[in-house]
């Protein structure tokens, strides 16, 4: 053990001191000086040999190293290339638990024995995460299930993990003083134990599905409550291909824009509306298929461990946040900014959100698309904002954090469907801020006639959203320009 810790102390500094190496040498290096670009090169490969490193030692030690691998895969504005690419694997390819193991765990949670409770139980597991594995089994009764079964020593082990990686996060913060990774510490300490409660989990995936059951192409599977423990988790087995999968898609008729569309409703109404957020929309823990009787695309919710409780206040600010970066009101931008904890940082906060270049944000998230020139420079920026970044991400609310790896992995399915956020995204976005800012307001006032009057402006500026979404359609048929600054001016954007 003591071997193991040492080794895994020594390869997890050598990683993070060589992205501390990136990160710095990326200011000095003059891309037109061949030299530089050589030295560039050299450490790009440095990097790819750490990232490998420091996966091997996430599927070594498995459990919670895995899941803090999985959260640093995901931050593409934080983190070179090569350790997100490398990391992103553990999404999908996490060691998996022996049968015996398995068996072990059904044993002493349900007191049974698997030929007891399944008339059949695949021994080759669905898909193998960082804290459980999802085996398909078949009841007596003929019901297919989904069977998510905790891996045995997650549990006992957890702590001591998140121990160990205080310990090296302490460590390179004395090498590095200006990079503030405690953050991670904090976060997993607060969320793996309710990871660990499949009970938890369950009443969770039934709340979502209740509160959103008025999307007809969302899908959250069933608890079957009567075979489900804190480690153990019976669910209704739905099929589907990865979010990610272009291919699979194509093969079933499915249309991927319609898909990122219903995928950025979804995430819409339960960040600005209800303030209750599934947290991990990783490829493999969202589906889409074909629904059986309709015919409809459908998405398919998977893995309720993780979601965030926002507070009535921060989910406020962060609607008027948004509708300020929607409609370009910049100094809006700064207060809401500011009062999210981001200070003179307000600008990084903005770009970071947005996953778009400062300049973007000044003419307009939703007047022009995302190019690849802007998306390399935005990766090339991190490199010279990491302490910033770092020390942004040590101030913002804790809530926050959160929000920010689920934005980076939504951003990551949109990139893999190629709908990259358009302007119609963000007026989906808008319309859930603004309903979210008038019930609030509703529930705040007496008045009969006050609450008329929101209502009245909150389907007024809901009219003009659509209005606006009509125009842009209009501008794409490159209809008279005349008209469209006419219709402009008679009808401004809400702000």
């Amino acid at each position: 053990m003591a071997r193991k810790a040492l080794k895994l102390a020594s390869w997890t500094s050598m990683a993070l001191a060589a992205s501390g190496i990136y990160l710095y040498s990326n200011k000095y290096l003059d891309p037109n000086d061949f030299g530089a670009v050589r030295v560039g090169r050299a450490v790009a490969t440095v990097h790819l040999r750490s990232a490998r490193r420091l996966c091997e030692l996430c599927c070594a030690n498995r459990g919670t190293f895995i899941k803090v691998g999985q959260h640093l895969g995901a931050l593409d504005y934080l983190l070179p290339e090569e350790y997100t690419s490398t990391l992103k694997v553990l999404h999908s390819q996490a060691p998996q638990s022996s049968m015996q193991e398995i068996r072990q765990v059904i044993r002493e949670d349900l007191g049974k024995e698997i030929h007891d409770l399944f008339q059949s139980f695949d021994d080759t597991p669905l898909g193998t995460a960082s804290l459980a594995q999802v085996h398909k089994a078949v009841l007596h009764d003929g019901r297919t299930v989904a069977v998510k079964v905790q891996h045995p020593k997650v549990r006992a082990q957890s702590s001591k993990d998140i121990l160990l990686m205080e310990v090296l996060i302490l460590a390179v913060k004395q090498l590095f003083p200006e990079f503030e990774f405690m953050w991670l510490v904090d976060e997993a300490k607060k969320n793996l134990p309710l990871e660990l409660d499949f009970l938890n989990e369950g009443r969770n995936a039934e709340k979502v599905s209740q509160m959103l059951k008025h999307f007809d192409f969302l899908k959250v599977p069933r608890i079957h409550w009567d075979l489900s423990t804190e480690r153990v988790l019976l669910m209704e087995f739905v099929d589907g291909g990865q979010v990610n999968d272009r291919d699979y898609m194509e093969r079933n008729k499915i249309d991927v824009n319609e898909i990122s569309r219903h995928l950025g409703k979804m995430y819409s109404e339960m960040i600005f509306v209800n303030g209750f957020v599934h947290c991990d929309p990783h490829p493999g823990n969202v589906l889409v298929r074909k629904h059986p009787g309709t015919g409809k695309a459908e998405i398919v919710l998977l893995d309720h461990g993780l979601y965030q409780v926002l507070t009535e206040e921060f989910r406020l600010n962060y609607c008027h946040l948004w509708q300020s970066l929607i409609w370009t009101d910049m100094k809006r931008v700064k207060e809401y900014s500011q009062r999210l904890g981001a200070g003179d940082l307000y600008p990084l906060f903005a770009c970071m959100l947005t996953a778009r270049s400062w300049n973007s944000v000044n003419r307009g998230i939703s007047q022009a698309p995302v190019t690849a020139t802007e998306d390399l420079e935005i990766r090339n920026n991190a490199a010279n904002y990491l302490p910033q970044i770092s020390q942004l991400l040590n101030h913002v609310p804790r809530q926050m954090l959160l929000i920010l790896k689920t934005n980076d992995l939504l951003r990551g399915i949109e990139a893999a469907l190629g709908t990259r956020a358009s302007a119609s995204s963000f007026l989906n976005m808008s319309r859930c801020c603004i309903r979210a800012l008038a019930e609030h307001k509703k529930k705040n006032t007496c008045s009969f006639f006050r609450r008329t009057q929101i209502s009245f402006r909150e389907a007024f500026n809901l009219w003009q959203i659509n209005l606006h979404e009509l125009i842009l359609r209009v501008k794409g048929l490159k209809l008279a320009d005349r008209v469209l600054a006419l219709i402009c001016w008679l009808f401004p954007a809400p702000l």
